[in-house]
């Protein structure tokens, strides 16, 4: 019994990468700039719904803070003892001029215990410094190893906790079933979705776009720039 359900676990969690990689991956160059609208829709979308639930909200401290914000929407979980994670999202910087245009990221990640089934999930990273920006560009970041990572603090009476959490460079955050809450995560790995960065902007990789040679918002084509917008409508 137990082989068989590591088995089911490992055939389920195999299942959920090549799904995952599918959609990375796309048919063409033509499904990846329209994979990079939706990313940018719908991540312009979950901060807006988040941000307005006022009093679970991330505090306007935090994102008047912010360096930087990232935002996977819809990162799907799917498994039996053993669950495979995956998602793609969108993050942007501040620049002296504003927000930067958008770079393109991937997460995935594995785990193993009681669970059972599949649910959605979305993800902001609010990046507070240039050194939580530079680990979250790196080839390939795992979430929880780093001490830089931490449960960001959530609505109007996390005022008082602010300073503690401004330690780290990047706090983190969920939502799942209309639930959000800041949440310490571990075991998710995020790297550059190369396809569709190569799509928009010709193969630059997320740090010429951010860090390097920063690309401004209104440099970006004008389908891609409401995630910048969005961020900046929060992070005055």
């Amino acid at each position: 019994m137990k082989k068989m359900t590591l088995r089911l676990g490992a055939v389920l969690l195999v299942t959920m990468t090549l799904v995952t990689a599918a959609v990375a991956q796309g048919n063409g160059k033509g499904d990846e700039l329209k994979a990079a609208r939706e990313y940018v829709d719908k991540a312009s979308r979950v901060l807006n719904e988040i941000m307005r639930a006022e009093d679970k909200a991330i505090p306007r401290e935090i994102m008047q803070k912010a360096h930087a914000v990232a935002v996977f929407p819809g990162a799907i979980k799917a498994g039996f003892i053993i669950a495979g994670q995956g998602g793609a999202g969108v993050v942007t910087r501040r620049l002296n001029e504003g927000w930067s245009a958008p770079a393109f990221l991937n997460m995935g990640g594995a785990s193993f215990g009681p669970q059972i089934g599949a649910q959605s999930t979305d993800y902001v990273l609010v990046i507070m410094n240039p050194e939580g920006l530079n680990e979250l560009l790196k080839d390939k970041f795992e979430m929880g190893a780093e001490g830089s990572v931490a449960a960001g603090p959530v609505g109007r009476t996390a005022a008082a906790s602010t300073n503690a959490t401004l330690d780290a460079g990047i706090l983190t955050y969920s939502r799942s079933k209309g639930l959000f809450a800041g949440l310490a995560l571990k075991g998710i790995v995020i790297e550059p979705n190369d396809d569709v960065q190569n799509a928009v902007y010709g193969g630059k990789r997320p740090r010429e776009i951010l860090v390097t040679n920063p690309i401004r918002n209104n440099a970006a084509p004008a389908n891609l720039r409401k995630f910048a917008n969005t961020v900046s409508t929060y992070a005055r």
